[in-house]
C-alpha cells in the first residue's frame, strides 16, 4: 500500500515546548532551516533570550498545565511539538505529567491545531505497562493521552539518546572514562537500541508534514542493537581509552545504581534513577514503519560508532549546544528573587564583598563570565569541593554538572551547583543555587565604575532561609564566608588586573618586535644602497 500523502506544511507555524531543553533548543534552529515559523512556549521567556536563535522566533510566557496561558500560544498554530515531562521522583510526577498533557490535548483540539509531535520512550513490547518503571509508563501515558485527543498525532519512541550534552552520552561517558575496572548493575547486559540525536530530530522535523490520517506511535532508532557492556566497550575505543573490566553484579537495584551513578557521573541521582530504571528492560525497535513517512538518509541512520566520535568531537570543540541540564529550571515562577523589593517573602541575608580591581570592566567581566567548570571559583578549593561531594550524597546535583560553554553563558545555563538566571552582559551575572539547601541562595558579581571612575568589583552572596532549618544553617556557614567569599572577591581581582598586565606585556613585547623588524629592514635598505 502506498504511504499517505504528505500534509502541505510550508510555512506553518510550529509551538514548542519545552525549547529550554535538551531536545527542543536543538529542535528550534532546524524548524527554522526546514523552512517553519517558529514560537516557543516558556514559562519563563528571559531562559530562551541568549540562545543563537532567539531573534528568529517568537517567544510567549505560558505553561502546560495552565489552559489560559495556552490559548493564546496556541492560536494561529498549525504543530505543536509536546516536548516536556517531569522527572521527579514519588508519584506526583505521573500525576503532574498526566494533567499537563491531558491540558494540552486538549487545548490543541481547541484551537484547531494540524498536528501533535509527541517525543516519548520506548518501552518493551512484552512487559506489560502497569509492570514497567514509573517514567517509562508516564511517557507511555501521556503518548495515549495525545494519541487520544482528536488531533492527529505523531508518537516517536526512543531508547538511549546519542549526542553532545545528553544525559544518556554524559552517564556512558564518564562511567567508561573514570571507572577503568567496574563492579555494575546487571542492566549491562540488556539490548537497547541507541540512536544518535541528529536522527531524533530529522524524525522530529520531518513529522510535522504527515498527512492528515496519520495517528499513531512509531519506535526510531539506529543500526546497531548493543548491550550496555558493547555500548562501554565500543566508547572506549572510539575515546582511545585501555579496554575497561566491566564485573556485572545482580544486587545493585535501580536506587543504588542511581546513586553508583550519581557518585561517578555528573548526572545527578535524582535523574539517573529514571535513566537507570529504563535501562532493566531490553529495548529494541519492533519496527521501522517512519521510514514510509520520514525516509531514511542516504546511507542510513548514524552508526552508533559514528555517534560517539561527532558527541566526543563537539565536546572537545567546546561547542555543544544544549546539555540534558538545560531542561531544568531555576525555582518555581512564584520563587521571589533577590531584587524584590522590601524583601517579599521574609528575612534576606547577605555577604557583600567589593574590590578595586586595575583594569577595565571589560577584562574584569571576561573572569566572572569565566568563573566554575574548569575554572574554578577562586578560593579554597577543598571547600567547593568538599560541599559539592555534600550536596550529592544528600542527592543534589554537586559540583560535576561543569559549563556547557568554556567562555561564554546564557540565561538558564547550567554552572556547576547553580543555575544562571540573569545577565547584563559586561555588569551583571546572578546565579541561583540548584543545591539542596534549606531555602533560596544566588551569588550575584557585578563589574562597574565608582564615582572616581575606577574599576570595581561588587559581590553578593544572598540567603533566603526556610524555617528554622534554614536560619541554623546561615548562622553555622558564616564564619566560613570570610575565607570562601572574601578569597573569591580577592582572586577575582587578582586575575582579571594579573590578565591585563600579561596582555599589557604582550602588546610590549609586539610592538618591540615590530620595531626590531623595521630597524633590520632599514638595514637591509642601506646595504643595498652602498652596494
Amino acid at each position: 500500500m502506498a504511504p499517505p500523502q504528505r500534509g502541505d506544511t510550508a510555512g506553518a507555524l510550529c509551538l514548542v515546548t519545552g525549547a529550554g531543553g535538551y531536545i527542543g533548543g536543538r529542535l528550534v534552529p532546524e524548524l527554522l532551516d526546514a523552512g517553519y515559523r517558529v514560537r516557543c512556549l516558556a514559562r519563563t521567556p528571559a531562559h530562551l533570550q541568549d540562545h543563537p536563535w532567539a531573534d528568529r522566533v517568537e517567544i510567549v510566557r505560558g505553561d502546560v498545565t495552565d489552559a489560559e496561558s495556552l490559548r493564546p500560544a496556541l492560536d494561529g498554530a498549525d504543530i505543536g511539538y509536546y516536548l516536556v515531562h517531569s522527572m521527579g521522583s514519588g508519584t506526583r510526577f505521573e500525576e503532574t505529567d498526566r494533567r499537563a498533557a491531558r491540558t494540552f490535548a486538549a487545548e490543541a483540539r481547541r484551537a484547531g491545531l494540524r498536528r501533535i509531535v509527541y517525543l516519548g520512550g520506548l518501552t518493551p513490547r512484552d512487559v506489560p505497562e502497569e509492570r514497567l518503571s514509573p517514567h517509562l509508563r508516564s511517557r507511555a501515558e501521556v503518548g495515549r493521552i495525545l494519541l487520544d485527543s482528536g488531533v492527529p498525532t505523531t508518537v516517536l519512541k526512543a531508547a538511549v539518546v546519542i549526542g553532545s550534552g545528553s544525559a544518556s552520552f554524559e552517564m556512558l561517558r564518564y562511567l567508561t572514562e573514570r571507572l577503568p575496572v567496574m563492579v555494575t548493575p546487571s542492566w549491562v547486559g540488556t539490548r537497547v537500541q541507541p540512536i544518535a540525536v541528529r536522527d531524533v530530530l530529522r524524525c522530529l522535523v520531518g513529522s510535522a508534514a504527515m498527512a492528515p490520517e496519520v495517528n499513531r506511535s512509531f519506535d526510531i532508532g539506529g543500526p546497531d542493537i548493543l548491550t550496555y557492556r558493547e555500548m562501554m566497550i565500543r566508547y572506549a575505543a572510539v575515546a582511545r581509552l585501555p579496554r575497561r573490566l566491566i564485573v556485572s553484579v545482580p544486587m545493585l537495584t535501580p536506587r543504588l545504581s542511581s546513586q553508583w551513578i550519581g557518585l561517578v557521573t555528573p548526572v545527578p541521582a535524582s535523574l539517573a534513577r529514571p535513566l537507570a530504571e529504563s535501562l532493566r528492560y531490553e529495548v529494541v525497535c519492533a519496527e521501522h514503519d517512519i521510514r514510509a513517512f520520514v525516509p531514511d538518509p542516504p546511507g542510513g541512520a548514524l552508526p552508533f560508532d559514528r555517534a560517539l566520535e561527532l558527541a566526543l568531537q563537539r565536546v572537545q570543540d567546546a561547542q555543544v549546544t544544549t546539555r540534558w541540564s538545560s531542561a531544568s529550571l531555576p525555582g518555581a515562577p512564584s520563587d521571589p528573587l533577590p531584587t524584590d523589593p522590601d524583601w517579599a517573602g521574609g528575612s534576606l541575608y547577605a555577604d557583600e564583598r567589593s574590590r578595586t580591581v586595575d583594569t577595565d570592566p571589560a577584562r574584569l567581566w571576561r573572569v566572572i563570565e569565566g568563573v566554575g567548570g574548569e575554572n574554578g571559583w577562586y578560593s579554597f578549593p577543598l571547600a567547593w569541593a568538599v560541599r559539592g561531594w555534600l550536596d550529592r550524597l544528600v542527592g543534589g546535583v554537586g559540583l560535576r554538572r561543569g559549563r556547557r560553554d568554556a567562555q561564554r553563558l546564557r540565561v538558564g545555563d547550567a554552572l556547576d551547583f547553580w543555575r544562571v538566571e540573569e545577565i547584563e552582559r559586561g555588569r551583571l551575572l546572578r546565579l541561583r543555587a540548584e543545591m539542596r539547601l534549606p531555602g533560596l541562595a544566588w551569588l550575584e558579581m557585578r563589574a562597574e565604575r565608582d564615582d572616581a571612575g575606577r574599576t570595581r568589583y561588587h559581590q553578593r552572596a544572598l540567603f533566603h532561609p526556610r524555617g528554622l532549618a534554614g536560619q541554623l544553617y546561615w548562622w553555622s556557614v558564616s564564619p566560613f564566608h570570610a575565607v570562601v567569599f572574601g578569597g573569591m572577591a580577592r582572586n577575582i581581582a587578582r586575575t582579571a588586573e594579573k590578565a591585563a598586565r600579561a596582555e599589557a606585556q604582550g602588546q610590549g613585547q609586539g610592538q618591540a618586535k615590530e620595531q626590531e623588524q623595521e630597524q633590520e629592514r632599514d638595514q637591509g635598505q642601506g646595504q643595498g644602497v652602498r652596494s
